[in-house]
This record gives structure tokens, sequence and C-alpha cells, in this order.
């Protein structure tokens, strides 16, 4: 039998089948019916070619082809485990790989790495050159998104999705626009941006008003840098903490996410 066809799923059933004796226990193990215990062990063993269960007044007990082969699965799970721990344990649990709008980084997010840091002194931290940057190319433990939901990814949002239209004291009333929150469809902007970092450096800069996401404009707002020229509203896009599922499954990341999100 070619490795890539072992059937690892209906063996796992097998095992917490063998180990309970009943298909019912092995079920509520594995989160799934007894109904689909008896499928999988039914499909095992059309695979084997070989009879794994007998139903006897007492319940369930082993074949003989069954016992002969046990010992050995369970020492390959064993082994399993131990492979899997050893490839978690290739991620550095002392180096993060981050990716942020650069932004968003400044504002809000640096501040809250150096208490992270300061925490753990032991940790490095990388903050990979692109925002948008690919989990595998790059590497990444986790990103910073301003999206309206984690979508495929695990996440969590790190703020309130609520956005203002702020301008520097003095500043005309003309429009900037960027991407993200273009200005309203019956003005002209004035000037037209790429991202939220030119926008907010434009804004600072009195070269109008624009509508940017609070968390960004939160310490401008409060030193009087800027001033908001309506009250802030709720929207749909907020920053979210995202990566893939492994990724977020690592000890190292969920400590990071429990500090960010305290």
């Amino acid at each position: 039998m070619k490795r890539t066809h072992l059937p690892l799923n209906a063996l796992r059933v097998f095992d917490a089948a063998a180990r309970h004796l009943s298909f019912t226990r092995a079920a509520d193990e594995l989160a799934v019916t007894p109904a689909a215990v008896g499928q999988q062990i039914r499909a095992l063993e059309d695979v084997l070619g070989v009879v794994l269960f007998r139903r006897t007044s007492k319940g369930l007990e082993l074949t003989g082809e069954a016992a002969a082969g046990l010992e050995a699965l369970r020492e390959g799970f064993l082994r399993f485990e131990e492979s899997v721990q050893a490839m978690q344990a290739g991620q550095s649990s002392s180096n993060y790989a981050i990716a942020a709008p650069r932004e968003f980084y400044a504002q809000w997010l640096a501040p809250r790495l150096a208490g992270f840091q300061k925490a753990n002194p032991h940790i490095r931290i990388q903050i990979a050159a692109e925002e948008n940057a690919d989990f595998t190319e790059a590497n990444l433990d986790v990103a910073v998104r301003l999206v309206e939901g984690p979508g495929e990814l695990e996440g969590v949002q790190l703020e309130r999705g609520q956005r203002v239209v702020v301008a520097a004291p003095g500043a005309p009333d003309g429009w900037i626009s960027w991407p993200t929150f273009e200005c309203p469809a019956d003005a002209r902007p004035i000037l037209t941006v790429g991202s939220a970092g030119q926008a907010l450096s434009s804004a600072l800069a009195g070269l109008g008003r624009v509508t940017l996401p609070l968390p960004l404009v939160a310490d401008a707002l409060a030193d009087g840098r800027l001033e908001a020229v309506e009250e802030p509203e709720d929207c749909r896009r907020a920053y979210w903490l995202v990566a893939p599922r492994p990724q977020w499954r690592q000890k190292k990341v969920k400590a990071l996410v429990e500090f960010l999100t305290a």
C-alpha cells in the first residue's frame, strides 16, 4: 500500500473504536455520529480486506487481524504527534514575523508591541516591508488588515470599526480622497492619494479634509493637530489581526492576541 493512500482518518476512527470497544463512545471522543464511525470502519475493512470487529452478546470485540495491527498503529500515531511537535518547535516561540499597514503600525501597533516586548524581553519581532505580504512567501505569523472581516483566515478585531472626517485647524474645505474611504460622491477631491498613510500625512499638513479610521487619528485629535469635522460613525471596515489556522493555533500567536486584545 502506498503511503499517500493510507486512510489516516479511518485509521484514527479505528483506534478510537478499538480503545472504547464502542462506536458510540468513539463517536463522542471524535465529535461525530456513531453512524459516521460505522461508515469509516466499513470503508477501512473494504480497503484492508479484513474484518476488524465482531458483535457478540457482550458487545464489540476485535478480530485477530485487528488486534495484530493495533500496537503498531498506535505507535505510528505517537510518532505522528512527535513529528508535529518537532515541526511546531521549528517555528521559534521567540520570533514574530508581522505585516501591518505602516500608518497603523506607527499610530497603534508599535506602542503595544513595545509593551509586549517589555513583558517578554526574550522575543524578537520582524515587521514585513510589504503590508500585504503573502503569509507563505514572507513566512508571516500574523498580519493586520483593514477589512470587513477575516474571511477565510482566523482573526480578531483589534478596534471597533469607526471612521471620522478630520482636518487640520485652518485647513481648506476641499477633500482628500483615498481608495478605502473616498470623498463624498457630490464632492470633487483637491487631492487623491493611494493609502491611509498618505491621506493622514496630507491632512496633518493642512491640505484638506479626509475620512480616516478613528484609530489612526485618535492621538492627533487628542493633541489638537487634527479636528473632527463630523462626529465619528460606525463602519464595516476595521483593523483585524489575521492568520491562517496553523499560525493562529501557535502558542506564541495566542499570547500576542491575548496581549493586544486585553
